[in-house]
């Protein structure tokens, strides 16, 4: 009997996060044991080179020692207060310093947890309820954010799962991803009840698809004309892209960031930050009510601080960009010589495939037309070989300071092999 059938009797579907369950590559997951550095083990004894790193948190690899003592000695003295402590404003203080578009910050426990509350904020600090989101754009479960679009840009929405009231999509748009014209036409007609446009700043939810040029400007012009609030979710880019986040790289200063993964160091924590003035309208400053009573949990600080100082000095970038630049660089050559259309992207330590001759990806479109079947011979071909990806095709993956040059070299050779089996 198989440890996924074992944990069916238990657990809901088996897992608890459903991309794990592996169904969009079928087969049965992996259940771990162990990991260190570039490396994890399942409970049967293999090993692989991993990509995936928890979905990003483990930029610097798995079980760093610094991060591992961090957390140990923090455990010592108590695992969580429900009250304030030092760790979360020594973290907090680092955030700001690296993000110039943040002046304060609110930690909570989760990515959904940051995006619900972002989105709640834009309400009650602008007094509107309609907000914009974009195909393909993954910012968490709550329910504002599980609408899909109508048959056109600016017809009411759809639940995208059962459980959403049918009465939230009046309230939510969604548009197609890099589209500036349709962000123009929504604010054109109904701008001055939008509170908020959340977007991805490089989509990692539909693969990994970075902004045309042109399109974050239009977001930042369109709210600032409007009185509307731009929401940067940051959850999967922050601090994995480049030292101070995607925004960095566009040059676009949000009103409000979402964060997660890299600052919980490994252990669950993610915040939502931005100006001052934005800021000031949360509980107990403000209005707008939202509480957690393991938000700011001490270890989870610990492990996000110590990562956070680790990788804040331009050295660390230089080389991770280097490193997911000869990964990309090798499984493109690869690809090209087994005949095998496909289309690579990187930014910092994240990077993503989608199996396709309709390159570059810049929709979400594309990615649901590309190839999902030799994705799912690929990634099964490279889970034989040792090597560990999303199982899914609309998942970036991620490099870690932790990858050599040699399972950089065996990963891109493995590719070749299983590019050729294709």
């Amino acid at each position: 009997m198989s440890l996924y059938t074992d944990a069916r009797k238990f657990i809901a579907g088996g897992v608890n996060s459903p991309v794990r369950a592996f169904a969009g590559v079928g087969g049965e997951p992996v259940f771990f044991k162990s990991a260190a550095g570039a490396r994890v083990k399942s409970e049967d004894g293999r090993e692989f080179i991993d990509y995936v790193g928890s979905w990003g948190p483990m930029i610097l690899g798995h079980a760093h020692p610094e991060v591992i003592e961090a957390v140990v000695a923090t455990a010592r003295n108590g695992l969580s207060f429900g009250a304030p402590c030092v760790l979360e404003t020594a973290i907090a203080e680092k955030i700001c310093s690296m993000l110039p578009s943040v002046d304060k910050v609110r930690m909570v426990s989760s990515g959904t947890e940051a995006t619900m509350s972002a989105i709640r904020l834009a309400r009650g600090h602008t007094g509107r309820d309609k907000i914009v989101k974009f195909e393909g754009c993954y910012h968490g479960h709550s329910d504002s954010l599980l609408i899909k679009a109508g048959s056109g840009a600016l017809t009411l929405g759809v639940p995208s799962s059962p459980g959403v009231p049918a009465g939230l999509a009046e309230h939510t748009i969604t548009l197609p991803y890099n589209d500036s014209d349709a962000v123009k036409a929504a604010f054109a007609e109904v701008g001055d009840r939008i509170a908020c446009v959340i977007v991805e700043p490089i989509a990692g939810n539909m693969n990994m698809v970075p902004p045309v040029a042109g399109f974050h400007e239009t977001l930042r012009d369109e709210c600032t004309k409007a009185g509307a609030l731009l929401i940067f979710d940051e959850v999967m880019t922050g601090f994995r892209v480049a030292r101070g986040c995607a925004q960095s790289l566009y040059g676009i200063a949000p009103d409000i960031t979402t964060l997660g993964k890299v600052i919980g160091g490994g252990m669950p924590a993610a915040a939502y930050c931005g100006r001052a003035d934005v800021m000031a309208s949360i509980a107990p400053d403000g209005p707008v009510y939202q509480a957690g009573t393991l938000s700011g949990n001490p270890v989870a600080m610990a492990a996000g601080l110590k990562t956070l100082e680790l990788i804040d000095n331009d050295a660390f970038w230089t080389a991770l960009t280097a490193k997911t630049k000869r990964l990309v660089d090798g499984l493109t050559a690869a690809a090209a010589e087994a005949g095998i259309p496909v289309s690579l992207e990187c930014k910092g330590g994240m990077f993503g495939l989608v199996f396709t001759d309709q390159g570059p990806v810049r929709s979400y479109a594309q990615v649901a037309a590309a190839d999902a079947e030799r994705f799912k011979a690929f990634f099964h071909g490279m889970l034989d070989e040792g090597v560990y990806l999303a199982p899914s095709a609309f998942e970036a993956g991620f490099v870690s300071a932790a990858h050599s040059d040699d399972d950089l070299d065996q990963t891109i050779a493995a590719a070749a092999r299983v590019f050729s089996s294709l």
